[in-house]
């Protein structure tokens, strides 16, 4: 069975920083490109950065740009989001999804995950 399993969230202060793991099993890793998206209270999804079977990555949110990285280790079969900097409102819940060989959108995935909590307070 497909999974794509989001973890690392927690609580962090203003300023600091977050790695977020997403371990999938059930399907051709390297095939597919993963994304990272989050959801605060009361907004809609929103993507942040995807990569592809290659590595090829792209951002979808210029929030994300210099603060948030997004890497991939096939050995593992896990997609990984560095956050650094981290400010209040980026708290949200965060999801990993996949799509085959193109990045996945709010509208678009194969698979979704079921999300991890990242709250940034002081």
């Amino acid at each position: 069975d497909v999974q794509l399993q989001a973890s690392g969230g927690g609580l962090v202060q203003p300023g600091g920083s977050l790695r977020l793991s997403c371990k999938t099993s059930g399907f051709t890793f390297d095939d597919y490109s993963i994304g990272w998206f989050r959801q605060a209270p009361g907004q809609e999804r929103e993507g942040l950065l995807c990569i592809s079977g290659r590595g090829g990555v792209t951002l979808y949110s210029a929030s994300a740009r210099g603060r948030f990285t997004i890497s991939r280790d096939s050995a593992e079969n896990t997609v990984y989001l560095q956050m650094n900097s981290l400010k209040p409102e980026d708290t949200a819940v965060y999801y990993c999804a996949a799509e085959l060989d193109f990045c996945p959108t709010v509208r678009r995935a194969y698979y979704w995950g079921q999300g991890t909590q990242v709250t940034v307070s002081s």
